[in-house]
């Protein structure tokens, strides 16, 4: 960015550091214009401080303080402010409000029992000193802005303070004024607040770009000015950045820069020097970004303007720093603040700002919002006057912010939250400022577009139209949070204001009233498909308002009759053209005739819209319940309302409901099915379809029942079928459409559906006489028939009110268990038994597929408990007196003339068309009459008649001329009719329940009931027949039971016997060891793993199955190969230093393993076998595919195929090797007679010899032969090793292609492990093939250890394939190598034992892992064993490898051990093994020159020894029983004791380690002497550098806290490395070390081998190379990332109390640490499985791949 335009930066003037704040301030104090004082000091010094040049300077923040807000301090204390503030700091009481402005991401808590509403929250520290935190609480993450509520008494029912709080609110007694502790500064507090508070005001509002304000301009006048960039929320990152690097040609660098600082702090200089340079730039950002959207906002200002600019804000962050000292101060500035200017209205300080919101940037906006918070918000007197003129501005602030297109926590109206939540000033804005009026009139003024009957009209929303809207819904929340909290004392005023606001909700309402009017599509399609969605958003926002309305209109009698009033006579405004134009018809049926209007909903105009007849709906509920309706009918306008008004339109709706679902309306597209489906929604329905059943109810309550049953037969348009008789045989006689007869079917279904609810949904408080806890029991238990179900699906199924409550808690309990979790799934709610008899299967709340569901299981229990399957009504609960007429229409002659068609169709069954869930619901129907009636029986009074005589009507026939038997018989016929199986049970259960009513009505004969025949019919005939056909049903289902039993066993043993196929496990129980460990053998025998002593094993065939031609082969060495799939990762689990970076991989040397196993290669395998010719095909097809794929779609897919990666065929398991299989290739071929092998010291001689002869021949051949002579003299003097014949080479054994796949597995181990090219010349493969054999053992072994199993337990045979696969293979691997290279390396390896001059530069004794050293020392042996023909066998080789390898290790860990004594030493007399153990002991110290720590006892050292050394022989086991094949000895198959001497014995060492020193004395001196004398060693034990010390600490993931909210906590502290102490978006946790990392940003991107990372991908490279466990803090999610394309997200180890995750934190139950299921993450980690699960996860779920990883 630094171009030649330029100009040098000056340095600092040195006047500036010369200038005295307290001289400054005492000329301030004699002066007589103070203003003019100030302005010339900051005229001529601001300048000179800020904005010098491009990038502001570090000195400007302390220049500031010293030459500009310095003297302030001194005038306002009248004395060094370092003594002024601190006095009045003590002066001070401290306030009892908290008052803490939240940051971006931090935790806040809301106490769902005590908060007065949700937006009453309390910070971390307070919480936890409050008594919420034993009750339920809340947790969030604030947005940033808000703030604490502790100490605000209006904020909580209870608890109010905290600890810390509750200490100063002791003194309060009365309301003191804060300004009397500081009467000696108040003059000249005031002078300075209202000069420096202007003068910000005046300059932050500035809107010239060129000159100051007058009494501001400079003398002499610099041309420089710079180019200032605006944040806008139209254009994106990128596009800013692309523009920038274009105008001011920058580094994409730079560019992110300015980026991140104008979307943080809303502005930005991009350019600094002379006008023209400025508006050069300006022109080409302009021009860049005005094509699509309107440009970027820049203004080339002059930089004076800017450094006043930017001292404002300064000023304004130290208002609000000084008065947090007193609350006098802050008082002084409200006062200031609030003080009408002399423009009269608006033109006080505070009102300047608010109205200029829009017009400032977002650093400004925030800067003085804070300010806001801390003094006006602060101080309960100003809060109120704030308040008031919040309300006054309240229309134009609202308009600014809907123009404005900054998110509404940077706009001033965001305040609303804070005042209008407060219920006494809400209280007094509604009466004194008439607020509700003001919100809902702006709110209107908004939404402009009426149709012709002014109605709100929505057209095709455009994106510009949906962000308006947006904004426009926020008025809604303010008049949420207005209403939230319901009074307790109604004055006159508030009375008369709430009814003015209620006159303009009811205005709003009629605009909404019938908007969006659809009509049936006949014949084509809809063209386009109309908008629905703005309506129904504008619906759900008012939902909980209209609610709350209710419940103000609730809490007072006279507002209750005036809102039902108002609202009636606006409802007859809505109907004012109810009959106009249509003709009226009249309906008779059974001698019963109505009048009303023609009108069908298919042909028709309909809405679903109906918001006036809803809330009128409500409000008559509200006259039951309160009673408002008995105590004063007169005063109600109950008798001018006409029922046939008042339920035509939600009748239509309901019918629309019917058509839809009868297919009707196909035609009209999705809008109208997703309308229905909100109409029924969970979030809709309260203030939707529930009110317009309870309208439906208020109509019918106050109508005769029949002439409500035309009406309604009309509107479903089925009168036709009911009305004339033989409609029905006529009807199917005519073979008509089928899809007609299908319609009218569900009609009637629908029909008699909404009959059932008409007359059972009594939940409702006023409609039926419950409370609101019944209702909500209702619905738990409705949606717990369905099937049991976790804490957050019942919530998410039960309504919210405002304060996002269902009250589901207070209830559940009652009616529920709850099953807790296992390691997966969640808790469950389970129904309790009992509550089953509740069950309605028409539920109103139901879904189509609910309802079936519910049907079905309630069923299977009923069959599981051996009961009947009938599904009998619910006895329900009383109707309240205003809705009691409504049970009638059950006994109304209509109804029964409804019924005894449907039946007489289902007796006649041939000639009609009907359906069984028409039965079944007529069925219902009766049998919710004989409920109501045996209810009427049961609760009768004294000499009372029971009016409800359904029992009697059904035993009348029907009426002449066709006389159609009576409804009792027709069910009785129906009993037996065998097309009618699943009704029976439902049938009887109804006679059955009419036998018991007859019998309570002949007791009390109240009435006599006339006989009729065929009631009581043979009923010991009846119940024979149904006994036979109980007992064969029942045999039946035994059957059925039996075979299902096999069935699911049959499945559980094939998951048993295939459970790796099912998932990895190390729990198996199951011995799947190879086959050998089976094969009979002398128990009693010792089994010895190596050594000339070494168990001889039969050989074993082994005969496999290729998962891919299913050809079973034998293993043999001149066979084809067959391989197994397998993983090979680089792995720093075990590491004990992550930060260690391999620099140049080309040059570096992997021979050497240090001990702190900074960074491993980990090989796994699932175990599948293939033949390599098979696997080789099946790659190739897959790369083949993986290049169409490429050409054809951009998606990655889970694998990469670039790097060798497949899925296992089989189980697709991620793989990106083979693995041959081999057989063992130790097995003895040369059987030696082991008598005379050399002891140590003889085969160390033996090998440094034939050592030596080799160097020397490398050497000979490496200089070309001159002189032929010379060469002769050599080799006389080589004189070679008795039997070693270095020119003879061993032939491979092996077919070619297993050499083939020995070389592709080292070649990928090799690729993977070092990060390189493949290369299968180089020197390194074998080392990298031995090294992973190692640190894959060493792996295991820690698993096995840490989980206590025992070392030759039963391991998952996809483990125990792997390991003996890739032990065998990294033993035959030499074969492959270059012969003279695997040589080499051994030199090295045993130098490093036993050294020799050639070998100088090799790690100490200190900086080499043991076991490491010990695979690659055995396994390139036989390189040089195999030409040595002298007779020392391999055994013996690896014996005495071994042996002196346990040395040097036992030296390793006496050297590192740092004994502390503690007192616990064993008092009994020291064994052999301690005495041996001191004794090396005391050689070592003299061999370190006495460095070591002086002696402790004996019994110390060989403790320490004994467990420093156990791991080592444990991988040894392991190693040598997969090397030689010998089987392990049956006491360490089984855990318990410590198994050493076990495993002494099995390895072939004496019991005493310490034998093997004496054993060999004197070559060991000078082995311990050699090693003890390395500088490195001898550096370790002056303590000038640390080393490993053992036995190794498992590494673990770090500790978690227990409580999330810690997390949320640390994380709302972390800030963004890079982006100067900015809050970072996406804290994200590493699990493995702990480190925070800022993720998912651009700021802490970094460039990773070319490509642009995100902070946790980097970190996965330098921390788990490669592989990473994350937790997202904010999103309470774990993150599994590995390399860069591949990651998945993780369940989380946090539950809350129902045993469910929180992912993304959107409940906000508190949240616990559930340590089993860290332990499974852990254990993950430990197993290498990550990548694993990655695959596994990508695979199952797609979206997961398309996802930028390595962004995050």
């Amino acid at each position: 960015m630094a171009s030649e335009l330029e100009p040098e930066v000056p340095a600092i003037d040195r006047s500036l550091l010369a200038c005295s704040a307290e001289e400054t301030a005492g000329k301030w104090l004699q002066a007589t214009d103070l203003t003019r004082e100030v302005y010339q000091h900051l005229a001529y010094y601001v300048p000179k401080i800020y904005c010098r040049g491009p990038n502001p300077l570090q000195e400007e923040d302390m220049l500031a303080q010293h030459v500009l807000l310095g003297p302030m301090e001194w005038y306002l204390c009248g004395e060094d402010p370092a003594f002024g503030f601190p006095k009045l700091e003590q002066a001070n009481k401290p306030s009892h409000l908290c008052g803490r402005v939240f940051k971006v991401g931090e935790p806040t808590y809301s106490c769902r029992d005590c908060a007065v509403d949700p937006t009453c929250v309390l910070c971390m520290e307070c919480f936890l000193g409050s008594i919420h935190k034993d009750h339920r609480y809340r947790m969030t993450t604030s947005g940033g802005g808000g703030f604490c509520d502790c100490g605000d008494t209006e904020a909580w029912k209870e608890g109010p303070y905290c600890q810390k709080h509750e200490l100063n609110t002791s003194e309060i007694e009365e309301e003191e004024d804060p300004l009397v502790h500081i009467s000696d500064v108040i003059a000249r507090t005031y002078n300075i607040f209202a000069i420096m508070f202007r003068y910000a005001v005046e300059i932050l509002t500035w809107e010239k770009e060129n000159e100051l304000p007058a009494d501001l301009e400079m003398v002499e006048k610099s041309d420089t000015y710079y180019c200032m960039l605006f944040n806008d929320e139209v254009h994106t990152y990128e596009q800013v950045i692309y523009t920038l690097q274009k105008a001011v040609n920058c580094t994409q660098k730079e560019a992110i820069g300015f980026a991140t600082t104008v979307d943080r702090d809303g502005r930005r200089s991009v350019r600094y020097g002379d006008f023209q340079y400025c508006e050069q730039a300006k022109s080409v950002i302009v021009r860049n970004t005005s094509r699509q959207t309107k440009p970027l906002k820049v203004q080339v200002m002059h930089s004076s303007i800017v450094a006043h600019q930017n001292f404002g804000l300064k000023l304004l962050s130290w208002l609000g720093s000084i008065i947090g000292y007193s609350d006098g101060l802050r008082r002084i500035l409200c006062q200031v603040g609030l003080q009408e200017g002399p423009d009269g209205e608006n033109s006080s300080l505070v009102d300047r700002l608010m109205l200029n919101d829009s017009k400032l940037w977002k650093g400004a906006r925030s800067v003085y919002h804070q300010l806001f918070m801390s003094s006006l918000l602060m101080d309960l007197k100003y809060k109120k006057l704030f308040a008031v003129r919040f309300a006054k501005n309240y229309e134009r602030l609202q308009s600014d912010y809907v123009t404005d297109d900054h998110d509404r926590e940077f706009s001033v109206a965001d305040l609303s939250v804070q005042i209008f939540t407060v219920p006494s000033l809400a209280r007094m804005l509604i009466t004194e400022e008439n607020l509700m009026t003001i919100i809902i009139k702006t709110f209107m003024d908004h939404l402009r577009h009426r149709d012709a009957q002014g109605r709100f009209q929505f057209e095709r929303y455009t994106a510009l139209q949906a962000f308006k809207f947006r904004r426009v819904q926020s008025l809604i929340l303010d008049l949420k949070y207005v209403l939230i909290s319901k009074p307790t004392e109604w004055s006159d005023d508030l009375r008369q204001k709430f009814l003015e606001g209620f006159d303009a909700f009811l205005e709003l309402l009629k605009c909404m009233q019938g908007m969006d009017p659809i009509t049936r599509q006949v014949g084509q399609h809809i063209e386009m498909e109309p908008e629905w969605e703005a309506a129904f958003t504008l619906q759900m926002k008012l939902t909980h308002v209209i609610s709350m309305m209710q419940d103000w209109c609730a809490l007072d009698e006279k507002v209750l009759i005036e809102a039902y009033k108002k609202c009636l006579a606006v409802l007859m405004q809505c109907h004012g053209g109810f009959t106009d134009g249509e003709q009226p018809i009249i309906l008779s049926i059974c001698g019963h005739s109505v009048e009303t209007i023609r009108y069908c909903v298919s042909q028709e105009k309909v809405s679903i819209h109906l918001p006036v007849s809803r809330l009128l709906a409500g409000l008559h509920v509200l006259l039951s319940k309160s009673e408002v309706a008995y105590k004063f009918p007169e005063l109600l306008p109950l008798s001018e309302l006409s029922p046939p008004m008042l339920i035509e339109h939600p009748l239509r709706c309901l019918v629309l409901c019917a058509q839809v679902h009868a297919g009707m309306w196909r035609r009209n597209g999705f809008s109208l099915v997703n309308q229905i489906y909100y109409y029924h929604n969970v979030k809709c329905r309260r203030e939707m379809f529930d009110k317009d059943i309870i309208m439906l109810q208020t109509g019918v309550s106050m109508m005769d029942p029949n002439h409500f049953l035309m009406i309604m037969l009309s509107r479903f348009e089925l009168y036709q079928i009911f009305s004339t008789p033989d409609y029905g045989k006529r009807f199917s006689s005519e073979i008509t459409q089928k899809d007609v007869v299908q319609q009218n079917n569900t009609l009637i279904e629908e029909m008699l559906y909404l009959i059932i609810m008409l007359v059972g949904e009594r939940f409702n408080p006023g409609v039926g006489q419950v409370n609101a806890t019944d209702e909500i029991k209702r619905e738990i238990i409705h949606q717990l028939s369905i099937k049991p179900m976790a804490h957050s699906e019942l919530v998410k199924s039960l309504p919210e009110d405002e304060n996002k409550e269902t009250g589901m808690e207070s209830v559940i309990e009652e009616v529920a268990h709850f099953k807790k979790p296992g390691l997966t799934g969640r808790g469950m709610y389970e129904l309790k038994p009992e509550c089953a008899k509740e069950f309605n299967l028409y539920f109103y709340h139901f879904s189509r597929a609910e309802q079936s569901k519910a049907e079905e299981a309630q069923r299977k229990l009923k069959r599981q408990n051996k009961e009947d399957t009938a599904l009998p009504p619910p006895v329900l609960p009383p109707f309240c007196p205003l809705f009691a007429s409504l049970v009638n229409i059950l006994q109304s002659d209509v109804m029964l003339c409804i019924m005894r068609t449907i039946l007489q169709w289902a007796v006649e069954h041939n000639g009609y068309t009907w359906s069984e869930s028409m039965l079944q619901r007529v069925l219902h129907l009766i049998g919710m009459a004989l409920q109501e009636e045996k209810q009427h029986l049961e609760n009768v009074m004294e000499e009372h008649i029971v009016t409800f005589t359904f029992t009697q009507k059904i035993s009348k026939p029907g009426e002449a001329p066709n006389n159609c038997p009576s409804i009792l018989a027709m069910l009785e016929t129906l009993q037996n009719a065998p097309y009618l199986e699943v009704h029976k049970d439902m049938i009887r259960w109804i006679l059955k329940t009419f036998n018991t009513i007859k019998k309570m009505r002949e007791s009390s004969s109240v009435s006599p009931v006339a006989e009729t025949e065929g009631t009581i019919m043979e009923e010991s005939s009846r119940d024979k027949d149904k006994a036979e056909r109980k007992r064969k049903a029942e045999i039946a289902r035994l059957r059925r039971e039996k075979i299902m039993a096999q069935m699911s066993e049959m499945q559980r043993h094939f998951i048993d016997e295939n459970k790796e196929l099912f998932q990895q496990t190390l729990e198996l129980d199951v011995s799947t060891s190879a086959a050998l460990d089976n094969s009979p053998m002398i128990s009693d025998m010792t089994f010895t793993a190596l050594g000339p002593a070494q168990t001889q094993v039969p050989k074993q065939r082994q005969f496999v199955t290729c998962i891919l031609c299913q050809e079973e082969q034998e293993v043999k060495v001149e066979s084809r190969a067959m391989v197994l799939a397998a993983f090979v990762q680089r792995s720093t689990v075990l590491s004990k230093n992550r930060s260690k970076f391999i620099q140049d991989p080309e040059k570096y040397d992997p021979l050497f393993m240090h001990p702190n196993l900074s960074c491993g290669t980990h090989t796994s395998s699932c175990g599948h076998i293939m033949h390599a010719h098979c696997w080789q095909r099946y790659f190739d097809s897959v790369q083949a595919k993986e290049q169409r794929r490429q050409q054809r779609l951009r998606l990655h897919t889970s694998y990469d195929v670039e790097n060798g990666e497949f899925l296992c065929p089989l189980c697709e398991c991620l793989s990106n090797t083979v693995i041959p299989l081999l057989f063992p290739p130790r097995n003895i071929s040369n059987k030696l007679n082991f008598s005379d092998q050399p002891n140590l010291t003889q085969w160390i001689r033996t090998i440094s010899q034939q050592i030596k002869a080799l160097q020397i021949l490398r050497k000979e051949e490496s200089i070309p032969n001159i002189v032929s002579s010379k060469n002769s003299e050599n080799m006389d003097e080589l004189r070679l090793p008795e039997g070693f014949r270095p020119d003879f080479h061993p032939k491979n054994p092996y077919s070619d292609s297993i050499k083939e796949m020995l070389t592709t597995f080292g070649t990928a181990t090799y690729k993977v492990g070092l990060k390189v090219h493949p290369n299968e010349e180089d020197p390194r493969v074998p080392i990298m093939c031995w090294g992973s054999c190692a640190y894959t053992i060493q792996s295991i072994e820690r698993i096995l250890s840490d989980e206590d199993k025992p070392l030759f337990g039963p391991l998952p045979c996809r483990l125990d394939d792997c390991l003996r696969s890739l032990t065998r293979f990294a033993a035959a691997h030499w074969t492959v190598a270059l012969l003279s290279v695997v040589q080499e390396h051994f030199c090295r390896l045993f130098a490093s034992l036993v050294p020799d001059d050639n070998h100088e530069d090799l790690p100490c004794i200190l900086d080499i892992d043991m076991f490491h050293l010990l695979v690659g020392l055995v396994l390139a042996f036989p390189a040089l064993q195999c030409q040595d023909f002298s007779g020392i066998s391999l055994e013996t080789g690896d014996l005495h490898i071994f042996h002196l390898v346990t040395m040097a290790h036992i030296v390793q860990i006496l050297l590192t051990s740092c004994t502390e004594e503690n007192g616990m030493d064993q008092e009994t007399p020291a064994g052999e093994e301690e005495l041996a153990v001191l004794a090396l002991y005391k050689t070592l110290r003299q061999y370190t020159g006495s460095a070591l720590k002086d002696i402790p006892s004996g019994w110390h050292l060989w403790r320490n020894v004994r467990a420093g050394i156990m791991p080592f022989l444990k991988c040894s086991a392991l190693f040598f029983h997969y090397l030689n094949g010998v089987p392990s000895p049956p006491e360490i198959q089984v855990s318990g004791t410590s198994h050493f001497e076990h495993l002494c014995n099995y390895l072939s060492l004496p019991n005493n380690l310490i034998c093997l020193f004496q054993e060999n004395d004197e070559i060991m001196k000078l082995l311990i002497e050699s090693w003890c004398q390395n500088t490195e060693v001898k550096r370790y034990l002056e303590g000038k550098r640390d080393a490993i010390s053992y036995p190794r600490e498992s590494n673990k993931l770090i500790d978690l806290p227990e409580d999330y909210s810690s997390l949320i906590n640390q994380a709302s502290n972390f800030s963004c490395p890079k982006s100067g102490g900015d809050k970072s978006r996406a804290p994200t946790l590493c699990l493995v070390c702990g480190t925070l990392l800022c993720s998912q940003s651009y700021c802490c991107q970094t460039e990773l081998e070319g490509e642009d990372v995100g902070a946790c991908t980097a970190h996965t490279y330098s921390c788990g190379s490669g592989v990473g466990i994350f937790l997202r803090v904010r999103e309470c999610q774990v993150l599994f990332l590995a390399g860069k394309t591949k990651g998945c997200f993780y369940s989380p180890p946090y539950l809350d109390d129902y045993g469910e995750t929180d992912q993304g934190l959107r409940r906000g139950n508190p949240l616990h640490l559930c340590k089993e299921r860290f332990k499974k993450i852990q254990k993950l980690w430990h197993q290498h499985s990550i990548t694993e699960e990655i695959g596994h996860a990508q695979e199952a779920n797609q979206t997961l791949v398309g996802i930028d990883w390595q962004h995050l």
